[in-house]
């Protein structure tokens, strides 16, 4: 695939996680894990969790019992984030324009852009508790199970907004900071600059955000929810009819998606690969989506492309260490089938 010199992917209005992932060899184990949970709860408490150690452990297990955690991973996260590093991993010129703690934990998230190829001269610092999630991962089976604290910085200003629909070319939402993500949309459709967005959750008036989006990526379960269709090549078309978006894919996790193209709904497959953890790997198919279309790709193409890269980072343990590069996913694609 052709490199191509864009002006960036800024992406304003979502929020931005600092997670704690604990790596478990599965949730049927009974060792005594209370050190290891008693460390990463020291962590969360740092972090800005305000819960007792009892609380969090409860929180994690979502039951009575104890597991060993085999590790710990403390990472930036968030959908708009991840999709951003995997836009910059794959050659793309990334901004983030958004609200960081002025803390030690807001000064982790900044210096981890930047350790990603993320710009980061759109962020504004303020005081308050960073939106942070605690994942609990299976080795087993390589799901995951998210208790998260929205915290309580607010979404970017109008300024910040305007900042990003001006040096952007495809400006990328996920509904977070509704308010926010509206202004943003509306400069950059002023301006002429595509609107992407990650529809993964049915936040109260999200279908105001629809009618700006060109580039329409919903989870199955957002699409189904907000048409009320009863399988994911019905909710395509009727978002089609709709929001008339230039692009729209429906995510389905490891069954691949369907994506319209010339009118037509058409199914992807998702590559057949051993998966270690699938947290993260919507978001990064997100970024790759983005990468694919800037360099010209049919919709086709850029969802085989993207199931590519998020397919590849499914193979590691973490999200934004285990992005694969352009030349890594390209060349797993001629070694295998889809």
């Amino acid at each position: 695939m052709k490199k191509r010199a864009w002006k960036g992917l800024a992406i304003a209005a979502a929020a931005i996680t600092l997670g704690a992932g604990l790596l478990f060899a599965g949730c049927d184990t009974q060792a005594d894990g209370t050190d290891a949970l008693s460390e990463v709860y020291a962590q969360a408490v740092e972090l800005g969790y305000e819960g007792t150690l009892e609380d969090f452990i409860a929180q994690l297990r979502g039951e009575d019992g104890k597991s060993a955690a085999e590790d710990v991973l403390v990472t930036g996260g968030g959908p708009v984030a991840n999709a951003l590093v995997a836009c910059a991993r794959l050659g793309m010129h990334a901004s983030y324009a958004g609200v960081l703690s002025d803390d030690a934990s807001g000064a982790f998230l900044q210096e981890d852009f930047v350790r990603c190829g993320v710009a980061t001269d759109l962020i504004k610092r303020a005081a308050g508790r960073a939106f942070t999630s605690y994942i609990l991962l299976s080795r087993s089976s390589g799901t995951r199970t998210v208790v998260f604290d929205r915290g309580t910085l607010k979404g970017p200003s109008p300024e910040q907004c305007r900042a990003a629909a001006e040096r952007a070319d495809i400006l990328h939402l996920d509904g977070n900071f509704l308010e926010s993500a509206l202004c943003a949309a509306a400069y950059a459709k002023e301006r002429g600059v595509k609107v992407s967005l990650d529809a993964g959750g049915l936040y109260e008036g999200i279908e105001r955000l629809l009618p700006y989006v060109d580039l329409l990526i919903p989870s199955e379960e957002f699409a189904l929810g907000i048409t009320g269709a009863a399988t994911a090549r019905e909710a395509a078309l009727q978002l089609a009819r709709r929001y008339s978006p230039e692009r729209l894919v429906i995510t389905q996790g490891s069954r691949g998606g369907v994506y319209l193209q010339g009118g037509e709904v058409m199914a992807y497959r998702a590559w057949p690969v051993d998966c270690a953890d699938s947290n993260g790997a919507g978001d990064v198919f997100h970024g790759a989506y983005l990468a694919a279309y800037a360099d010209g790709l049919d919709a086709g193409a850029c969802c085989r492309f993207a199931g590519a890269v998020s397919a590849l980072k499914c193979t590691k343990v973490g999200v934004r260490a285990a992005i694969p590069d352009r030349a890594q996913t390209l060349q797993f694609m001629e070694e295998h089938q889809c």
